[in-house]
């Protein structure tokens, strides 16, 4: 069995496609090459800021088509005889690069800087075995903290640690019915206790709750508002908050799903070449530095991260996710948590 370390956000809620294209209009640039066009779930001004950098460097113009992550996998394999995207940029993490392998909608390209790099190290699968996706950053699956309502010392540092008693009624986590990063963290811990064992946890910790929101970044900005004292969520959530001047901080549990967010080219997209330069570039140091900035953990050992995370501290709290479980129970496993739950 394939074996990769973490969860992701993964399947995303989506909305609806925003075209926010970051270059001018036709197909070339002027004094570039031709058009590069990005699908990505991440944010439109994080991925405007990418795309404008590249376009800096590179003078080709890149045309960013934002959408959640569902919407875009959906829109790709309606393209499948014509596609119109070259890069798919971004989903959470791995898992629906994985899901999406078998699809006919991803070529293979790794970047040379990546070719030397092992396809699971320290438990982080890093890219696939194919070369239909390699990472380009990493992100980490914990728990937020109000730090005027906790201390560092008190803050869990395990999963096991939420079911204290003293935080009943002040955690918040997303519901799996509706998160897909919830969903897989449902998954991850059914995966190292066993079902059984698995689903007694939850039932614990689902009493520990004051409320299950859809959405995965809710429960930290619940906490930046007062509203839980502790939060479950993805690092960078946590650190964006904090340094918007919010009373947030980050634990990194002793045992805990870390994962690459990938990047595809495209099969058949109208500009490979311009694809693969363009993923050759979210490994360079300037899409990195982006990156940092924006509080996601770099790949690039170049590049400080501006959290108190690097790629080497956390892959000594990776665990273990048998990806072939997952794409087998999804389904399964959310609509359990509905009979169970709701």
């Amino acid at each position: 069995m394939k074996k990769v370390s973490g969860l992701m956000v993964g399947l995303m809620l989506s909305a609806s496609v925003l075209a926010g294209c970051a270059g001018g209009g036709g197909d070339s640039g002027e004094g570039g090459g031709e058009r590069i066009t990005l699908y990505s779930p991440e944010t439109p001004e994080f991925t405007k800021e990418l795309a404008t950098k590249y376009e800096e460097l590179n003078g080709s113009p890149v045309d960013v088509q934002y959408a959640g992550t569902n919407v875009l996998v959906n829109q790709m394999l309606a393209e499948k005889d014509n596609p119109k995207a070259d890069v798919w940029y971004g989903g959470g993490g791995i898992l629906p690069f994985e899901a999406a392998v078998d699809r006919g909608i991803l070529a293979s390209y790794i970047p040379d800087v990546a070719a030397d790099w092992s396809e699971v190290e320290d438990g982080i699968k890093m890219k696939h075995g194919d070369g239909k996706y390699v990472g380009v950053e990493v992100f980490v699956l914990g728990f937020s903290y109000n730090t005027e309502l906790v201390t560092e010392e008190e803050a869990p540092k395990t999963w096991d640690e939420l079911l204290d008693p003293k935080w009943k009624g002040k955690i918040q986590f997303p519901n799996p019915a509706a998160s897909g990063t919830a969903t897989l963290m449902v998954m991850d811990q059914l995966m190292q206790r066993g079902e059984e064992e698995g689903w007694a946890y939850f039932e614990k910790l689902a009493e520990q709750a004051n409320s299950m929101p859809d959405s995965g970044s809710a429960p930290t900005k619940g906490v930046a508002m007062g509203e839980a004292h502790i939060g479950i969520g993805f690092d960078f959530m946590a650190y964006e908050q904090k340094n918007a001047g919010e009373s947030v901080d980050f634990i990194l549990p002793d045992k805990t799903p870390v994962l690459v967010n990938p990047a595809s080219l495209i099969e058949g997209g109208p500009n490979p070449e311009g694809g693969k330069a363009f993923i050759d570039y979210l490994l360079s140091e300037e899409a990195q530095q982006i990156m940092a900035d924006a509080y996601h953990i770099p790949i690039n050992s170049e590049v400080e991260s501006k959290t108190d995370l690097t790629l080497e501290e956390v892959k000594k709290n990776a665990v273990d996710l048998d990806i072939d479980w997952v794409n087998e129970n999804y389904d399964r496993v959310r609509n359990e948590w509905k009979d169970r739950f709701q």
